[in-house]
């Protein structure tokens, strides 16, 4: 049962006089528990809710088109409470978070259904058997599963949870189903890597087409570490031993199949000091949110936005400062060249900030907080823009990790800060000031 929390006007709720606060029992018969039972039951063209108002309870009847939305809104898009991670994964981030921050970032959430609405990777071990059926049943795909490793009693170890190598057997199940999988492999030196990454990604070749991807992605370590498990960055050389063997791996299946399956994160390939891959190489980019071809498709998106924006003019000088984390500062850089060279009257500039809220060791541009570029940008002549990265901030919100906001930051440094998605186009568009569409 679930409380309904708002009907939207002129929906078929309001016309069916359903009501804010009634609680919503069963759809022809099927109880709802979340949005998970409610999205399923709802494609029904012929439906009958069962409801409990202020006078008792009540049925209602409703002929509909498949996907038609009924207009009903509830506390939380789940409709439920997010489920809370059972795991004391050896390199969780969270963990690693500094003392003092918002109550929220150290909520550790490990919940299947934010897998199939956002996309989150689950671990399997928040699961048990009937949840694994509903799955099924519903036909709820792709299921996002961080693996990590395939060797029962090393996962058990890395994620400090008995039943992490049981749960394993959820992949033949999910295969068996017929459903997709794509997984992500965050590796520790040391732990899961050398003949144990090997072991993993002969493993899961087994688990193909159904298992359609698997990202390989570096541990993120930050300084906050204290009485944590001791784990310590790859190497260049190091990081080169991980994506010859991806590429092992990847080139097999790539024979058999005509998809490598398995993919190294660009993080990876920055510290090994490799070129990133050619477009082709990505396939679908169906990794790019764990970092996976992010770099090559931003490349190629910008080289195409620079020709279709050769005939602009800058109207008036123009400097742009572009804020990077140090990973990414030496492409950014060749970026910044190649615009500004493109343009009479703009100047674009990469600006490398360090991390030195989460330590050196993280270089990535996401975790950059709005403390670290304030202090490191503040004795800087004034730009025209201040542009950064969107990943800084939370999802939906306009706070760094650190808990100022973009606003604020703007405000004490005195001048226009803005951010941008990872989008080569958009890139070039916030640069210009213009719409290149």
């Amino acid at each position: 049962m679930v409380k309904i929390t708002g009907v939207l006007p002129r929906s078929i709720a309001e016309k069916k006089k359903i009501k804010s606060g009634d609680v919503l029992v069963s759809i022809n018969g099927n109880e709802i528990n979340d949005v998970l039972d409610y999205r399923f039951y709802l494609t029904d063209t012929k439906i009958t809710l069962a409801l409990i108002g202020k006078k008792g309870e009540y049925k209602v009847k409703i002929k509909k088109d498949e996907y038609d939305d009924l207009g009903l809104e509830f506390e939380t898009p789940l409709m439920d409470k997010k489920h809370s991670c059972t795991n004391q994964c050896i390199f969780c981030f969270i963990d690693q978070n500094p003392e003092g921050m918002r109550e929220s970032i150290y909520f550790k959430d490990d919940d299947s259904r934010l897998s199939f609405i956002h996309g989150n990777y689950v671990t399997l071990t928040n699961m048990k058997d009937k949840d694994v059926e509903r799955i099924i049943k519903m036909r709820i795909s792709p299921v996002n599963i961080s693996i990590h490793t395939t060797n029962p009693e090393l996962r058990v170890k890395m994620m400090k949870n008995r039943f992490a190598g049981d749960v394993l057997r959820y992949l033949d199940d999910f295969k068996s189903a017929g459903l997709i999988m794509h997984g992500q492999i965050v590796l520790c030196r040391g732990v899961n890597d050398g003949d144990e990454l090997r072991r993993t990604l002969s493993d899961l070749m087994n688990y193909y087409p159904n298992l359609e991807s698997v990202s390989v992605v570096p541990a993120g370590l930050t300084k906050h570490r204290e009485g944590l498990y001791p784990l310590t960055d790859f190497s260049r050389e190091e990081a080169r031993a991980v994506i010859e063997a991806v590429d092992e791996f990847a080139k097999i299946q790539y024979a058999h199949f005509g998809s490598r399956q398995f993919f190294a994160a660009d993080e990876l390939y920055l510290k090994a000091e490799m070129p990133i891959p050619s477009n082709e190489y990505y396939e679908e980019y169906t990794q790019i949110e764990n970092g996976v071809g992010m770099l090559r498709s931003f490349s190629d998106e910008l080289d195409s936005a620079l020709s279709l924006a050769r005939e602009i003019k800058i109207s008036s000088p123009r400097r742009v400062c572009v804020v990077t984390g140090e990973a990414s500062y030496g492409m950014m850089s060749e970026y910044a060249e190649k615009i500004t060279n493109a343009f009479d009257g703009l100047t674009v500039e990469a600006v490398k900030i360090v991390n030195n809220f989460f330590g050196e060791s993280v270089t990535v541009s996401g975790l950059l907080t709005g403390k670290d570029i304030y202090e490191q940008t503040r004795d800087m002549p004034k730009c025209d823009l201040l542009l950064l990265p969107s990943s800084c901030l939370r999802h939906g919100d306009d706070l760094f990790l650190c808990g100022m906001s973009l606003s604020e930051l703007s405000e004490l440094l005195g001048q226009h800060v803005a951010t941008v998605t990872n989008d080569g186009l958009c890139f070039l568009e916030a640069i210009l000031g213009v719409s290149l569409n």
